[in-house]
This record gives C-alpha cells, structure tokens and sequence, in this order.
C-alpha cells in the first residue's frame, strides 16, 4: 500500500502546496464537538508524513461552523480558487462530507482537480481523480456523503412531525409566553406585559379594527412589548410603538388563546426560482391544532371571533365582505351590500348622498348594478334600529358603562406597571452607579 501510495505521489505533487480542509457544520458543534476539531486540524501531520514540508501546508478553517450545503463557504472558494490556479498538488481532508454535502460543489472540485493534476487524501488513502478507480470511489464517497445527509434529514423530519402531532414541538414563542427550561410555558412574569396585551385584546373586542386599536393607544401613549429573539439585545424587551403590523402579529396568533398551532405558514405555490415568500394558509389547512396546551390570554372561542372580524374588515370589491364601518355622514358606509351581485357598495356624496354597486362594472366591465338614494336608506335604517332598541336601552347603556369603567381600570393598571418598572430601573441604576463610582467605593472604603 505504501508502495501505490508513492507511485501516485510525484515530485511534481510536491513541489506545490498540500491545503488541509477544516469544517463543522453548526456553531454547536464548533463549540462542543472539540474533538472532532482535533481529528482534522491532525491531519497536517498527515500531510507532512506523505512528503510535504510544514512549511508548504496549509489550514484552511474559515468554513467551521458553516454546512456543507451552502455555497457561500469562503474557505471552499479559497480551495477551489487554489486549485484552479495549480497551486495545489493535495487536499487533506477528513472525509468526503467535510469538502462537501451537495453533488455539485463536490464534481466540480474533482473536475477541476483532474485537469491540473491535484491529489485528494483522508485517513484512509490517498486518490488520484486521473484515474478511473479512484475516481470512481470518489464519487461514489460523495454520492453517499449526499445521500447521507438526505437520509439524517428525513429521520429529523420524523421526529419533529412526531412531536408536532402530540403538541410538544418547541416552537418559538410570542412575546408574553416563555418556556421554562422543563419545558413548561408560563405568561411573562412581567405583569405589564400581560396587562398590555390583555388591553389590546379587550381594545380589539370593543373597537373592532387594528387602526382604531392603534389610534385609541397612540392616543393614551401605550407602547406595544417585543421581546428580541436575536442580535445584541436577544432575550431582551424593548417597548415600540403600536403599527397596524404589531397589531395584527398579536391578533393572529393563536398561542395567544393557548393553542399549539402549526403550518399556519407555507411556501407559495407559484414562487419563482430563487425566491421564497411564505403566505398565510387558511385555518383548515392549518397541519396541527392543539388547545389549551400554553397559558391563555383570550379564549380561544373569542380568537375564532376575532379572527372572523379580521377577515371581514379585508373589503374588498372582488370578495364579498363588509369591512370596517367608515368614516363619513353615510350611516351604512362599508357595511351596505349590493341585493343583485352580493358585492359591497360604494358611497358616492355628489351631488347627493348615494350607494352605488360597481363592483360587476369594475371587475367585468359589466353595466353597473344599482344606484339607490342613500338619505331615504339611512333614515329608515336608523328608524328601525332606535324602534328595536327602545326596550333595552337602559340594559344597553349599563353595558356601555361598564366596558368604559373596565377599560378605564385597565389604563390606570397601566399607568401603574409603567410607574413601577420607571421607579425599579432608576432604583437599579442608582445601586450599579453606586458600586463602580470611585468616590463611593472611596467614602465607603474610609468609613
């Protein structure tokens, strides 16, 4: 064997460098899989032992922590680059999968190494991709890295649909969950975050909209909790201003009313290559749906009305929908349907107050359907509605008062968490100024 091994190896082999390929695949491993790092940084005494001096190998280790699969890896560039230049008479590696994960990037090296002439070795030999045997195990080595990876990746699959159908799969958490090192998710003990957001519920129940929500607490100078998942602040909250966005991610999400929900998002069915939007899927394509599985800011009865609400206010002239009442002297401004196409009206003030249906017209260039006096209709509307509701005006009013009264005790409850942490921070940077201030170190060292 020492003796093939020689014969491959030529003076021409030698007299170029011999690069050695360091790579692991997660920061994980990176950090934890020390050994692994040992193996392959071992191998430049591979090198040196089949003829190659210290001073002509070298490490190329700006890969780790990187997969095999991308094909940004600058270390791999940095070898191909090399390669292709004939500078390189042998690549050292640990095995087929530490070059490459895809067949791709892994032919298009042997290629190229076979035109300029440069060797590959591991542990167990060393090839020559000239020769038909060698290069024949060499693909064969990555065809088999490849498929390696696709089998690790449908058993990892299983297991997280397994998990998924029994409602423990850890998914990331909204801000106002968090899951304890057991397991367990419990609310934020940040009670202000919990008031905050059963405001926002009990706002949305009362109002009806995100941008009324977002006005009625712009107006009362409420800020919105998030809780960083990445970057210098991870783990961290920070308080924003309420956006119709913001809004909207609270309302959706179903973790909320305490359920564990998956596959509410997919790939879009016609995505151009290289592009990957993902869009909302409809609630009964939703893979998984488990209740009561987290802590409940909303009921999950009243997350389905919420829900049904959202997609009402979505008008829209090609959907049959009412939308959010609007603003205007029309009474029935967003909610009037059209009687002959079932399409929502328009609203149209001049020369006088009318509805028109102009959704066919619009939308098939149709004759439009119906134009009807809007004075006429709402005065009968609101007739019939003051007729209806004489009997249980006092039971109405009282119910009135009483959502103001609980939404006024909410905003106090507000106002107070926002005293508190106000108070408790300036408290904290008092006591960390206190302990690094030299001239109190020095007082405290003198009494």
């Amino acid at each position: 064997m020492t003796t093939q091994l020689h014969e491959k190896i030529t003076t021409r082999h030698r007299e170029r460098h011999a690069y050695v390929y360091v790579r692991q695949s997660t920061p994980h491993q990176v950090h934890h899989h020390l050994e692994s790092q040992r193996n392959q940084y071992a191998l430049v005494q591979r090198a040196i032992d089949l003829g190659w001096p210290a001073a002509r190998v070298h490490v190329i280790d700006a890969d780790l922590g990187q997969s095999g699969q991308d094909s940004q890896r600058p270390g791999f560039q940095e070898l191909v680059t090399a390669v292709s230049l004939g500078r390189v008479g042998l690549i050292v590696a640990y095995e087929a999968s530490r070059l490459a994960r895809n067949n791709t990037d892994w032919y298009t090296l042997l290629d190229i190494a076979t035109v300029v002439g440069t060797l590959l070795a591991d542990t167990e030999g060393v090839y020559d991709p000239c020769q038909y045997n060698d290069r024949l195990l060499l693909g064969l080595r990555g065809l088999l890295s490849e498929a390696e990876l696709h089998v690790l990746r449908l058993r990892m699959d299983a297991g997280r649909q397994r998990q998924i159908a029994c409602g423990t799969y850890r998914q990331t958490l909204p801000t106002g969950l968090i899951r304890l090192d057991d397991g367990h998710v419990i609310k934020d003990p940040d009670r202000q975050i919990q008031h905050t957001l059963e405001l926002v519920f009990a706002r949305f129940a009362t109002l009806g909209s995100c941008h009324k929500v977002m006005r009625s607490l712009r107006d009362d100078g409420i800020l919105l909790p998030r809780r960083q998942l990445s970057g210098m602040q991870a783990g961290q909250v920070r308080w924003c201003k309420p956006t119709p966005a913001a809004l909207g991610e609270i309302l959706h999400n179903p973790a909320y009313a305490g359920a564990f929900v998956y596959g509410r998002r997919a790939l879009e069915p016609q995505q151009r290559p290289g592009k990957r939007r993902r869009v909302q899927r409809p609630m009964e394509d939703w893979q998984a749906v488990h209740q009561e599985v987290y802590p409940a800011y909303v009921s999950w009865e009243q997350f389905l009305v919420n829900q049904a609400r959202l997609a009402d206010n979505a008008s829209s002239f090609a959907r049959r929908a009412r939308g959010v009442p609007r603003q205007g002297q029309a009474l029935l401004a967003g909610l009037v349907l059209c009687g002959h196409c079932g399409y929502q009206m328009r609203v149209v003030y001049k020369p006088r107050l009318r509805y028109a249906c102009q959704a066919m017209a619009a939308t098939y260039g149709a004759a439009s359907c119906v134009h009807v006096n809007g004075s006429s209709i709402d005065d009968a509307v609101a007739e019939a509605f003051l007729a209806a509701l004489a009997p249980a005006e006092l039971d109405l009013l009282a119910a009135v008062v009483a959502a103001q009264h609980a939404d006024h005790a909410r905003l106090t409850q507000h106002y107070a968490d926002q005293t508190a942490r106000a108070q408790y921070e300036a408290a904290r940077a008092r006591r960390q100024y206190e302990a690094v201030d030299p001239l109190c170190s020095a007082q405290c060292y003198v009494a």
